[in-house]
This record gives structure tokens, C-alpha cells and sequence, in this order.
């Protein structure tokens, strides 16, 4: 059997409401195991895995994508003797040696005070046992290779090599949401960031066939898949918006074409999420990014939005949205050549700081509300990145 060590984050925080975070956690965290044989333990400010050797890398990759541990760590349980803990010290840094470390150095930590050694005695005692037991091994405690964590609960626990874990909240601790989802960079990324702080996720995709290809909206999906796999699954809502978006063409003048379309969308949006239950909407919009994203166009778009919009890119730069983007996983899929509706129909000369009175005026003139209702009638509904069911 493997252990994994997972030291929890943000929900440490929480005092007297930390139970109900922590088991939320736990289920979080089961879901992701579906299928492992991985048995799950919480200890004080820890969760222990353990799961057959032959599947370590399912449990790993469950652990990559959990929100709500800082760090996690496949670790030794060690006899609790000083003789027990020395030995598991020596072993774990003969491993790291033979990885290529050269350098290390020890650190401990005791919760339980009746061990015979306090923190500081654990440091210097694991560190000379490793130097006698692993020549060719020496101490660094400022630019070490590696570190050997030596830590004393209700086992001893010891482990070479942490990971940082996504941090953030449990998803599932802060309600749910509906995140407006395009075939783009951004809004997939708003999607996880909003999952980290513990929001669960539905989606939704406005397609415009045959303007936009089966292509776009197979990448959608992917998308909503991957963002999935943090989010404990999105359910992805598909609406046709072809109708709306061929009378907003032919009835509304073409620079105020973009922003009325923003407009319709968050109109359905508002509408799908307030059936389903669904707090807030979410969006990829960051500050004067694309001409309908300057606040007075922001101001247009949500002018007929009852719920809350959030917006956790709004201060971010292209630049720094694509480095998360590469970081979770979802760049290669967004830059895939498949247009979405909002850029085919986009105008050359869109009108950059809209009034929102005068935009109300527009849109009211079009009677946009009897189709968007249509078109919600007919949407499509999928689950994407769900954690695979075991089979019986």
C-alpha cells in the first residue's frame, strides 16, 4: 500500500465552521477516488490516502486537481521510535540519492509532545543518521536539493519529496454559479478560478450553427471537461442563438451589433441560471481587453441582469490569463482554429463606450425576449469532466 500525506490550506482558517469545510473536502475528495481502492483518513490538520501501489497515478492525479489542500506528499509511516523514525530517515534520503540529490536538509515538526524528541533533536539527529547512513550526502539548510520532512502525530510520518497542492476552498463551500463559456482563452479560466474559492460550476455555450462549426462547440465541451476535472464536473448548456444573433444583424445598426449581442446573452444567462438555481454569472471579461469589455460597454451588457456578475479576470492582462491558462491545462484547446459566434459577428467599427440608456432603448426595439426564451426551451444539457463511476 501507498500513503499520501495532505497538509489542508485555506480551511484551517475557517474555526468553527472548519468541520463542515473539511467533510466537504473528504467528499470531494472520495468522488475523485471512485474506483482507486484508496482509503481516506483525516488526522489533525491532515488527510491520509492509502491506495494499492497500482494506483498511484490515478490518486496523484486526483490530488493535482483537488482544490482545497496546499501540499501533498507520498510519505514512509515510520515505527513512532527514535530508532523507527532514524531509519525511515535514512531510507528515504538513500532514494533521493540515488534520484541525484545531493544536498538536503531536515525538517520536523511534533504534535505529539511524549516523543522523545522535540523538533530541534529530530533535525539534528535525522540529519546525522543520514550523513553515516547515505555518503556522498551532505547538509545544506539555505539551497538544499531536497528536504527530508520528519513529522511526529499519531504515526511518524516521514517523506522527501512535497508538492504544492491548488489551494483555494473545497468546491461545493460557496455555492453555485454559471459560468458564460466560449470556445476563448478567458472564460475557461474565470471557470477555475471561480471553482477554487469553492464555487461549483454549470456552464453555458451560446452556438450559432451553421455560423459556427460543430468544430467550436466540440471544443467547448473539451474545455468544460478539462475545467471539469477541478470543478467536480460542469454541466454545459448548449442554446442555439442563431435566431437572435440573424435579427440583431438585420434590425440593429452594425457598430452596436457586438454589444447587443453581449446584451442577449446575458439576458439568457440570467434566465437559465435563475431556473437552475445558480447564484451568480461568470464571465471571462478582463478591463478594455476587446471593445465590448470598456466599463461603459460592461455597464450595457449587464444593465438587464438581475444576478450578480463576477468577473475574476477583470484586472489581468493577456499575458498573465495565458500563463494560467498553459498552467491548468486548457491553452492548446482554446487556440484551436474554431470561431466562436461573438467574432464572426463581430462588427469592423463596434461602438467602444456605449450609453447604457441608449443601448436599453436598442435592445428593447429588437423584442430579443420571446426568442431567447425559444431558444432556452431547446438547449442541450452535458456533463463534462465528471469523475469516472466505478463499474459494478
Amino acid at each position: 500500500m501507498s500513503t499520501y500525506l495532505l497538509k489542508l490550506g485555506e480551511l484551517t482558517l475557517k474555526g468553527e465552521n472548519r468541520k463542515g469545510f473539511e467533510q466537504i473536502l473528504k467528499r470531494n475528495l472520495l468522488s475523485m477516488l471512485q474506483g482507486t481502492g484508496a482509503k481516506l483518513e483525516l488526522i489533525t490538520g491532515r488527510f491520509l490516502v492509502r491506495c494499492p501501489e497500482a494506483a498511484q497515478e490515478q490518486v496523484e492525479a486526483a490530488l493535482a486537481h483537488l482544490f482545497g489542500i496546499a501540499g501533498w506528499a507520498k510519505t514512509r509511516t515510520a515505527e513512532k521510535t527514535v530508532e523507527g523514525v532514524l531509519r525511515a530517515c535514512v531510507s528515504e534520503a538513500q532514494e533521493l540519492f540515488d534520484q541525484g540529490v545531493r544536498r538536503f536538509k531536515i525538517e520536523a515538526r511534533r504534535t505529539d509532545k511524549s516523543f522523545p524528541l522535540d523538533s530541534y533533536g529530530l533535525r539534528c539527529e535525522g540529519g546525522a543518521a543520514v550523513l553515516q547512513g547515505v555518503p556522498g550526502l551532505q547538509v545544506d539548510v539555505h539551497a538544499p536539493d531536497a528536504v527530508i520532512a520528519i513529522e511526529i502525530r499519531e504515526k511518524a510520518y516521514i517523506y522527501g519529496t512535497a508538492r504544492k497542492g491548488l489551494r483555494g476552498l473545497p468546491v461545493g463551500t460557496a455555492g453555485r454559479g454559471l459560468l458564460l463559456l466560449s470556445g476563448g482563452i478567458d472564460s475557461p479560466v474565470a471557470g477555475y478560478m471561480m471553482a477554487s474559492r469553492g464555487m461549483h460550476l454549470d456552464a453555458v455555450y451560446f452556438h450559432a450553427y451553421p455560423y459556427t462549426s460543430e468544430g467550436a462547440r466540440q471544443k467547448v465541451r473539451d474545455l468544460a471537461a478539462l475545467v471539469g476535472r477541478y470543478a467536480r464536473g460542469i454541466r454545459l448548456y448548449t442554446v442555439s442563438f442563431t435566431p437572435v444573433q440573424l435579427r440583431i444583424q438585420a434590425q440593429a445598426p452594425e457598430p452596436w451589433r457586438t454589444v447587443l449581442l453581449r446584451m442577449a446573452m446575458m439576458e439568457g444567462a440570467d434566465k437559465l441560471a435563475q431556473y437552475r438555481g445558480d447564484r451568480c454569472l461568470i464571465t471571462g471579461e478582463s478591463l478594455s481587453q476587446v471593445a465590448s469589455q470598456t466599463i461603459e460597454n460592461i455597464s450595457c451588457t449587464e444593465s438587464l441582469v438581475s444576478l450578480p456578475v463576477l468577473r475574476p479576470l477583470i484586472g489581468m492582462d493577456k499575458e498573465q490569463i495565458i500563463r494560467l491558462a498553459e498552467r491548468i491545462g486548457t491553452y492548446a484547446t482554446s487556440i484551436l482554429p474554431y470561431q466562436d459566434c461573438c467574432v464572426l459577428f463581430s462588427p469592423p467599427h463596434p461602438v467602444l463606450r456605449g450609453d447604457p440608456t441608449e443601448a436599453r432603448q436598442r435592445y428593447e426595439q429588437l423584442e430579443l425576449s420571446t426568442w431567447i426564451d425559444a431558444a432556452l426551451r431547446e438547449r442541450d444539457m452535458e456533463k463534462c469532466g465528471f469523475p469516472v463511476q466505478p463499474r459494478i
